[in-house]
């Protein structure tokens, strides 16, 4: 079985040197880059499975990078950087990144976040990449929202997450806890946050009411609903 990839963009090398002997202390493969052009010519080769993508970097806007990386990539992206205001991290989140973790960090909880951003979806559909509700089209495979009219908007991998899960458990309740538990990541604020975020730039491109949205339902203390009609292709 294939040891999965996780990709390090920084420009410190103790931070790259670090994280690379962790991870494969831990069984992962790494690659690790020191300039966004190098990793970027390198998404054109290979996949990996988990970008950890520093802010501060000397030849790009690292965010930009992290929101075309959430809307090209198949990989998960966490942001690492030592930016640790809330505003860095809610921008973070809003621009499609899976996690966030500030520096300094402990090596540890890398790895256990990197886990967790690996842990495979529940579901019995997790297979289906094509899922048909209520006028739309969600495109797992290409990471797109088609509408009746057949325009496509793009979704990020980390709302794609959150959408397979409701599309998998309609018209159920679905807690903080359940979306935890199966999406990965550490319980809190932070995670609460990120879920919120997600939620509320899905509900844009479905052109739901914030107000008073048809198809996600918040329940206060309790969790969400999805209330649309799904077929699986």
């Amino acid at each position: 079985m294939t040891q999965p990839l996780v990709t390090i963009l920084d420009d410190e090398p103790e931070i790259r040197h670090i994280l690379t002997e962790t991870l494969q202390d831990a069984g992962f493969r790494t690659q690790s880059f020191s300039r966004a052009r190098e990793f970027e010519a390198a998404l054109n080769r290979v996949t990996p499975d988990v970008c950890l993508v520093d802010l501060s970097l000397p030849d790009t806007d690292g965010l930009a990078l992290v929101h075309r990386l959430a809307l090209e990539q198949g990989a998960a992206v966490i942001i690492i950087s030592g930016r640790a205001q809330v505003q860095d991290r809610v921008t973070g989140l809003e621009l499609g990144a899976d996690d966030y973790i500030t520096k300094p960090f402990d090596p540890a909880e890398v790895v256990a976040r990197v886990r967790a951003r690996l842990r495979a979806p529940k579901g019995q559909v997790a297979h289906s990449e094509t899922a048909a509700f209520n006028g739309w089209v969600a495109h797992f495979d290409r990471y797109v929202l088609e509408d009746q009219s057949g325009a496509e908007t793009a979704f990020s991998h980390a709302e794609g997450e959150v959408l397979r899960l409701f599309l998998e458990s309609p018209k159920r309740l679905i807690s903080r806890t359940q979306m935890q538990e199966t999406l990965g990541g550490a319980a809190g604020e932070s995670f609460d946050r990120a879920m919120d975020v997600r939620i509320s730039r899905l509900r844009t491109k479905l052109g739901e009411d914030p107000k008073n949205p048809r198809l996600i339902k918040t329940i206060y203390g309790a969790g969400y609903i999805f209330l649309g009609d799904v077929v699986w292709h």
